[in-house]
């Protein structure tokens, strides 16, 4: 006990330095030490370069001599510069100072101390080669050189000659150079005066309007048929007009393919690589060099992920095993088997959370069907629910045989997570889900699905498996990374989520609560998302890239120019809690959107996660089951339904509370879900809403829904105020969009709206197109003013 509580108080001790150094309080007053300190040695620099022959002989700090310093610092300053500058690198040694300051104010403002350990080490090594360079070039004054290049230029000339010395300054000042600018044998080739040789090409009359001349630095053999053109900046040489035409654009080695029938008739193929190209890798290469990759995290870097302690115990979740129990239901499997003369030469158990898997091995010559057929018997004799036949067990030479166990145990959320499957998991979008019968926790990539289908009846554990999704994302991915956006007819289940809209969450422009709950919210924010797809993929195809995976490794390496548009693009995790009362009143409208969500944003990062209670094949219809082809089934009231979810029975026989079967398109594997309770998710996002985040929410591209357009006439006098400066700024732009007025003008979106049903209303913008802007019929303001002024 005593060893525990020294151990802790340790571990305290340790953990308050930490955060002594740590505070920000001691980064400011540490900065601002540095800094102060940079201009004090600075000073005491300049004083001593005017008054050093005064002090010379002063030598020692505590000493009475030293009372008249002339030093503007007194005999700290003159001591300090004395030993710097003549004991040290003289006058390399204002490198100095400049390092302390700068490093001051990386401190000040907790900038990333990256690029200043690599300025200290420069700094020092160019304060020696100076100070050796000094020393070679000004030997007679020791005072610039300091006593370190003095005597180390004179060390090097008795050693290597002077010659040597100064071989070895100029090898070390190019290495420099080279390293630091990158300089390639390629790029100082390019810098040389090129030879050119006029010829040209077999077969074409340069008298001609058609004949052209090649300047050329390549050699090769006619014979080839291919000649490797090097055309400086574009040169083209016109031979009718005699006029150089100069295009700032490199060409790269072109082919040209001579047609040995017809020596009239050249093909030339010109394949454009461009400098700019090369200089934007560069540029990319060197903001990585000097700052590192780009961190989107930075904005929040003090972010600290939930801790496990947030999550309940259960205490002991280790699966007791019954022994009698295990025979009894042997005795018993076997025992009815036998009943229906089926023959079993193996049978053994695995023990899981809720379920034991018996495996039979039946004897040579029994179907597989007539054991299947067997279920409900099987569940009569064990008297136990929930029995389920696995008829071949997949990759296995047995049949499985599922009974539920008489004391269950508890999986908790906090078993899930502190697993090193979940901890160490190198997936985009991690869920963990439960554990398996094996008692293995199941882990799976929701970015690889694409997109999760959840069903089951009330009260069977579907709304603990969202809290599950949602949690195992929240312990695992950084606010800058994923973005949820919640829907939740039922108002009450995903309430909680609130708390961490500024954090976490998604919504629309001007909308006030970020957890939508109403079906026209719903119907906006679907086709939000569609527009939120179409851009990014935009983003995408500028890039050169194919998935988000790429595009953000591209632009965290900085190759991606932020002034093109280019952002960071978190990925984003749609959650509809109960589907089948949107489809029930929305229809078409939510099923539309969501099949082309599902088909199409997986690329860029959009993810679907869909749960209802009423499986019905009204509600997953067709299309919403080909385009999620992971499927997760909790306990359902008939096979029917179980056909409809899994394509497969099975779901009909679990047992609920958790219970769950989730088909990957290959297999389906049973887990009994993780459970996480509501005041376990009031602590997580009570922990994350605490912290600092950003200004607002994330916001989704505005979408103005068909019931906001009209082609009703609007009455003149109801006109906005901002009507005319409205159409103006549509007009010039040539743009029919709210957001345009929203941004220009400074207004709310339903203002912006009824502005532009004001405009479709005037004939200066069309009808209403979807996601697309609408088209402006106005080609320019003086035609805008003569429709102004004849109404």
């Amino acid at each position: 006990m005593a060893k525990k509580k020294k151990t802790t108080s340790k571990v305290k001790k340790k953990s308050r330095i930490l955060g002594f150094f740590k505070s920000k309080q001691t980064h400011l007053v540490f900065g601002i030490f540095l800094v102060l300190l940079a201009v004090f040695i600075l000073v005491s620099y300049f004083s001593f370069l005017m008054v050093w022959k005064s002090d010379q002989s002063q030598l020692h700090l505590f000493s009475d001599r030293l009372s008249d310093s002339k030093n503007l610092l007194g005999k700290t300053g003159a001591y300090i510069s004395h030993f710097f500058i003549y004991r040290g690198f003289g006058l390399a040694a204002f490198i100095v100072p400049f390092l302390l300051f700068f490093t001051g104010l990386y401190i000040l403002f907790n900038i990333s101390f990256k690029p200043m350990r690599k300025a200290w080490f420069w700094g020092i090594i160019i304060m020696i080669w100076l100070s050796l360079a000094i020393g070679f070039f000004i030997s007679n004054n020791a005072l610039y050189s300091g006593v370190i290049g003095y005597e180390l230029n004179d060390f090097l000339s008795d050693f290597i000659g002077k010659t040597g010395v100064f071989l070895i300054l100029l090898f070390t000042l190019l290495a420099y150079i080279i390293s630091k600018f990158k300089i390639t044998p390629e790029a100082l080739k390019s810098k040389l005066p090129k030879r050119k040789e006029k010829m040209t090409i077999s077969g074409i009359d340069d008298t001609t309007d058609e004949g052209y001349i090649a300047e050329t630095v390549h050699e090769k053999p006619m014979s080839e048929l291919e000649l490797s053109l090097d055309i400086d900046n574009d040169k083209v040489l016109d031979k009718k007009d005699e006029i150089k035409k100069e295009v700032k654009k490199e060409v790269a080695p072109t082919k040209l393919e001579v047609s040995p029938q017809n020596h009239d008739e050249v093909k030339i193929e010109v394949e454009k690589t461009f400098e700019e190209d090369h200089l934007v890798e560069n540029l990319s290469n060197k903001l990585v060099d000097d700052f590192g990759e780009f961190d989107p995290t930075l904005e929040l870097s003090e972010f600290k992920f939930p801790s496990l302690d947030l999550l309940k115990d259960y205490g002991n979740e280790n699966i007791t095993i019954n022994q009698e129990e295990l025979e009894v239901n042997k005795n018993k499997i076997v025992d009815t088997l036998n009943n229906y003369k089926i023959g079993i030469s193996s049978i053994k158990a695995t023990i899981g959370p809720t379920v034991t898997l018996y495996e039979i091995v039946p004897d040579k010559g029994v179907r597989i069907s007539k054991i299947k057929n067997l279920e409900d018997d099987i569940a009569l004799s064990l008297a136990a629910l929930g029995i389920r036949i696995i008829a071949p067990i997949p990759g296995k030479g047995t049949i499985g045989i599922e009974v539920p166990n008489k004391n269950s145990t508890i999986v908790s959320m906090k078993s899930v997570l502190s697993t090193q499957k979940f901890q160490n998991a190198k997936m985009q979008l991690p869920l963990a889900l439960g554990k398996t019968i094996s008692n293995e926790t199941y882990v799976i990539d929701l970015a690889k699905m694409p997109h999760l289908l959840m069903a089951g009846a009330t009260g069977q554990g579907k709304s603990v498996g969202l809290n599950a999704v949602l949690t195992s994302l929240l312990y695992k991915k950084h606010p800058a990374e994923v973005k949820f956006v919640l829907v939740d007819p039922k108002k009450v289940e995903l309430t909680l989520f609130n708390k961490i809209e500024r954090h976490y969450l998604a919504k629309l422009p001007d909308s006030e609560e970020a957890i939508i709950t109403d079906t026209k919210s719903v119907i906006n924010t679907l086709n939000s998302l569609c527009i939120e797809m179409d851009n990014r993929y935009d983003l995408l195809k500028d890039a050169y890239v194919r998935n988000i995976k790429e595009y953000n490794e591209k632009f965290k390496a900085r190759k991606l120019n932020p002034e093109n548009g280019h952002k960071f693009l978190p990925y984003i995790v749609l959650v509809i809690d109960e589907f089948a009362d949107l489809i029930m009143t929305a229809g078409k409208e939510v099923e539309t959107p969501i099949a082309r969500l599902a088909q199409l944003a997986r690329a860029v990062g959009i993810h679907l996660i869909v749960a209802t209670q009423r499986p019905s094949v009204n509600v997953i219809t067709g299309i919403i089951k080909a385009n999620f082809p992971v499927r997760v089934a909790f306990r359902v009231t008939s096979k029917i339904d179980s056909r409809t979810i899994l394509d497969a029975q099975g779901a009909d026989r679990l047992i609920g509370k958790g219970d769950m079967l989730i088909s990957t398109g290959n297999d389906v594997t049973r887990l009994q879900c993780a459970f996480v309770d509501t005041p376990e998710v009031d602590r997580i996002t009570d922990f994350i809403g605490s912290q600092r985040a950003y200004a607002s929410a994330y916001i989704l591209p505005e979408y103005v829904g068909e019931e906001n357009g009209t082609s009703i006439d609007i009455d003149i006098s109801e006109r906005d105020e901002l009507f005319v400066d409205a159409a103006h700024v549509i007009v010039n732009a040539q743009q029919g969009s709210a957001s345009l007025l929203q941004r220009k003008l400074k207004l709310g979106y339903n203002r912006a709206g009824r502005i532009i049903d004001q405009l479709e209303a005037a004939g200066i913008v069309g009808q209403f197109e979807g996601s697309k802007a609408r088209q402006v019929l106005i080609p320019d303001i003086l035609a805008l003013e003569e429709l102004l002024n004849n109404e």
